[in-house]
């Protein structure tokens, strides 16, 4: 992708909407769509980095009700031409087609490497990455396995959607405090992630959410490592010019 002239790339990630109730998350459901009416007048593309939702299930003819807001601006973006890219958190892994279908954006499982402007970008939500953490990846396994979707999927949606949603909230998916806290960029297991990547290939940048922690570290020669933050007390994303990124706070 070659960006037209004064256009902008921009990535947001982890507004974890319905969290920790679908009253509390409103007002950041609001701020989210205000941003996203922002950006998209000089907007080349939009790309959101998974955890748009604390919790999603698709059974075959049932969505999440709720998200009416942020789902029909998205609808309008879309329409009116603008390219919106979808990544899949550990919130929203269950996510199927539902975005491809009704909204015509296309729905990411894994990282995916873009060029913008003779830039290389390595973007995906970020969980699972890097070393350590051996017990989520074990989950992350079982939870994207077809028969454990499957088996779900039996579940009346009255009590899937709110078994699913207490299990998120319970099991702290949200980032509390303890997550939020930079572990030093030896301890980093994306960034430890990106410098291992660079041994084989360049990037020029590494884009990630997941981590709720906004983060702009150098790995390599030519190379960043950026965490987008969150929507639940930073409300950060990344923008690039075409030449530059950078990290910018919604007001």
């Amino acid at each position: 992708m070659q960006l037209s002239q004064n256009k902008k790339i921009y990535f947001a990630s982890d507004q974890h909407l319905g969290a920790p109730t679908a009253e509390l998350s409103f007002p950041r459901e609001q701020k989210f769509v205000a941003w996203l009416d922002e950006v998209k007048y000089d907007a080349e593309a939009i790309f959101l980095l998974g955890d748009l939702f604390d919790f999603w299930f698709e059974y075959k003819t049932v969505v999440p009700k709720g998200f009416v807001r942020v789902l029909g601006k998205l609808a309008e973006i879309r329409d009116s031409g603008i390219p919106i890219y979808f990544f899949v958190g550990n919130h929203d892994l269950w996510m199927s087609d539902y975005f491809e279908k009704e909204l015509n954006i296309p729905v990411y499982h894994t990282n995916k490497e873009f060029v913008f402007n003779n830039k290389k970008f390595l973007i995906g939500h970020g969980d699972g990455l890097g070393p350590g953490d051996k017990g989520y990846k074990r989950m992350k396994k079982v939870f994207k396995n077809p028969f454990s979707k499957w088996i779900f999927r039996w579940l009346h949606p009255d009590v899937g959607m709110q078994l699913g949603h207490y299990l998120s909230v319970k099991n702290k998916l949200i980032s509390g405090d303890e997550d939020v806290k930079f572990l030093g960029e030896e301890k980093e297991w994306l960034v430890l992630y990106a410098k291992r990547k660079l041994e084989t290939q360049h990037f020029d940048y590494f884009i990630f959410g997941h981590r709720h922690l906004p983060m702009q570290i150098e790995v390599g020669e030519n190379s960043q490592y950026i965490n987008l933050g969150d929507w639940i007390g930073y409300f950060t994303y990344g923008v690039f010019d075409g030449t530059s990124f950078e990290l910018k706070k919604f007001k």
